[in-house]
């Protein structure tokens, strides 16, 4: 089962924009090296919306080779076309790619029953692990339980990325689509109690630069080691709270710019992050104990 700590990978680049690809490659075996369980490529964190399509397919295959197959990855395939979700989606698996994520299509605000054709006709034209990525405070619209129960009676449908942070949809979720459907959320200071909700996992931003202090909270959480896995969770709360300051990615890659992991730059339209933000995101770190 994919589960635990995965990260929600930046796409490092240099100044004038290129992609850097060694940086890239050194971020990927230092995750591995840290614990983190999983690998996602090109979601929005990797700054999917300004990566044109040969660049995307370029980080996937990046990240594959990268990882090597010591940990699964799981490309960000998804678009509010979907033709172009079922190329991309074709092409991770052709790289190699082990599972798909694919997020509910934004701006066009499709209803409940045109989401579930999209995903069906994806799930439909590539044979890979889908996960739903749901996310309305991006995309607008919000699939309905009742929507992803239809969805996980498909075999290739295995799993959702929540980032409604509601902490009952994990619940009505499991009732819904069965225990084996695989619940990552994707709001950091969630985790532990969407483990204690039902879920498997998270995909996580802060994992870009605290992936052991992630990866042991999973590790305790699965030991049964609670009052520890809710210690790590509480050291990292200003961690999480200072890389949301601005809209993500822009402070998580000022933060791993401080620990010397590429340079702090972000396409535009995310503009560099504010002086006041960068002191935040720096105290924060310092006080997490990853910064001295």
């Amino acid at each position: 089962m994919l589960k635990g700590s995965m990260v929600a990978l930046i796409t490092p680049m240099q100044r004038d924009g290129a992609i850097d690809k060694r940086a890239f490659a050194d971020l990927v075996a230092w995750q591995i090296a840290e614990g983190t369980e999983g690998l996602i490529a090109v979601g929005t964190t990797g700054e999917s919306p300004t990566l044109d399509h040969e660049e995307h397919n370029q980080v996937v295959e990046m990240c594959i080779e990268a990882a090597g197959g010591r940990v699964p990855v799981i490309a960000g395939t998804g678009s509010n076309s979907t033709a172009e979700a079922v190329a991309l989606s074709r092409h991770a698996k052709a790289a190699g790619a082990d599972a798909l994520l694919v997020v509910t299509p934004y701006y066009n605000k499709p209803t409940q029953e045109g989401l579930y054709q999209h995903y069906m006709a994806i799930a439909d034209a590539v044979a890979l692990p889908l996960f739903i990525y749901n996310v309305p405070s991006r995309c607008v619209v919000d699939m309905s339980v009742e929507t992803m129960a239809r969805l996980a009676k498909h075999p290739n449908i295995v799993g959702v990325k929540d980032a409604t942070a509601n902490l009952t949809r994990p619940l009505h979720t499991t009732r819904a689509c069965g225990e084996e459907f695989i619940q990552l959320t994707g709001e950091d200071h969630s985790v532990v109690a969407f483990l204690a909700s039902g879920g498997h996992g998270c995909i996580s931003v802060t994992a870009n630069v605290a992936p052991r202090l992630c990866a042991d909270l999973h590790k305790a959480w699965r030991a049964g080691r609670v009052a520890e896995a809710m210690a790590i969770q509480q050291r990292l709360l200003p961690l999480h709270d200072a890389l949301f300051c601005e809209t993500s990615p822009g402070p998580v890659k000022y933060a791993a710019s401080l620990l010397g992991k590429g340079v702090d730059f972000c396409r535009l339209p995310m503009a560099p992050i504010a002086e006041n933000s960068k002191a935040r995101v720096r105290e924060a770190m310092v006080s997490v104990g990853l910064l001295n």
